[in-house]
């Protein structure tokens, strides 16, 4: 059984090739009138992200979003938004987290180094960790996204916004907490304080890292469901440390945007928002519920009006 948890791979100097490719590729992404887009490549702690980008016609420098997925999803699915976003006057950045969608995954060792690393490269046999969810990886991928931005010409750093919707609504608020390069920020139904729901996991947690420590755990595997129907399991002694309750503090003069859904069935709003948002002592903080939707919702029937709203939010704060 352990071996058909295992993905063997060969370094990268033997395996030259790219991800293998399905028979069927997918149709080119057809780029709107009036908008460039290109893929681009972010490295995060070494691996590689998969980022498109999206630019408005336009010679001058422009504020800039950048933008990723939530819980199980992937960057493919924020090109309408990335869109709007462009069409609106802004350089728009989307990326799969490591281990998603396109990116490639980290990769951990399951037999021994040989003995012999000549220039420190040596083949070995080891597991990717693919499609499960660690927020403090995340976040790390946030920041070098930020880092990735900070270099690309068109991009004008001192007007940059984050846009995160479900999970990746409370990794924006995180990251801007650390980041104070962050000037504005769009969450959507994203939860802010899951520590109540890791305090029921503390003892799993903590034995799954207990064991993981001592080799004899390892890491789920890709695309587990193990949390309601969302895809990719947890790394749940991550949860413990990772708080964008705490971290919106540290970002007063972020400019923060708040957008819920009156029928939220994946966390309470209070509790899991509302109440973080009462003690945020910023001065630019608006909180929106949406009514008569739920979580998807968001996705679905007021995906024009999130759109919207992000939009008037950024315009007010990062542009002149």
């Amino acid at each position: 059984m352990e071996a058909l948890s295992r993905i063997i791979l060969m370094v990268l100097a033997l395996l030259a090739l790219p991800r293998a490719a399905s028979a069927q590729q997918p149709a080119p992404y057809p780029v709107p009138d009036g908008i460039s887009f290109r893929k681009a490549t972010i490295w995060s702690e070494g691996t590689r992200m998969a980022a498109e980008v999206f630019v408005p016609a336009s010679e001058q420098k422009l504020p800039t979003i950048i933008m990723a997925h939530g819980w199980g999803g992937t960057a493919a699915l924020l090109r309408e938004d990335a869109v709007a976003f462009a069409k609106a006057g802004y350089l728009v950045v989307t990326f799969d987290y490591r281990g998603w969608g396109e990116s490639d995954a980290r990769v951990i060792l399951t037999a021994p180094e040989p003995a012999e690393r000549p220039g420190n490269r040596f083949s070995a046999e080891v597991t990717e960790l693919r499609e499960i969810v660690d927020p403090l990886a995340e976040a790390a991928d946030w920041f070098n996204a930020i880092h990735w931005v900070q270099g690309e010409p068109q991009s004008d750093t001192r007007r940059l916004g984050l846009w995160g919707s479900s999970f990746a609504g409370g990794l924006v608020v995180y990251v801007a907490g650390y980041d104070h390069r962050v000037k504005a920020v769009h969450s959507q139904v994203g939860p802010l304080d899951l520590r109540a729901g890791a305090a029921l996991a503390t003892g799993i947690g903590y034995d799954e890292a207990t064991r993981r420590a001592r080799g004899t755990l390892g890491y789920p595997k890709p695309g587990e469901i193990v949390v309601g129907n969302l895809r990719g399991a947890p790394i749940r002694d991550h949860f413990f440390s990772y708080s964008p309750a705490d971290a919106i503090s540290l970002a007063p003069d972020c400019a923060v945007q708040i957008v819920l859904a009156s029928h939220e069935e994946l966390f309470d709003n209070r509790t899991a928002v509302i109440d973080a948002y009462d003690r945020f002592k910023g001065a630019k903080k608006r909180l929106i519920v949406i009514p008569d939707i739920t979580h998807y919702g968001i996705y679905g029937v007021a995906r024009a009006e999130a759109q919207k709203l992000a939009v008037e939010w950024f315009d007010q704060h990062l542009k002149p």
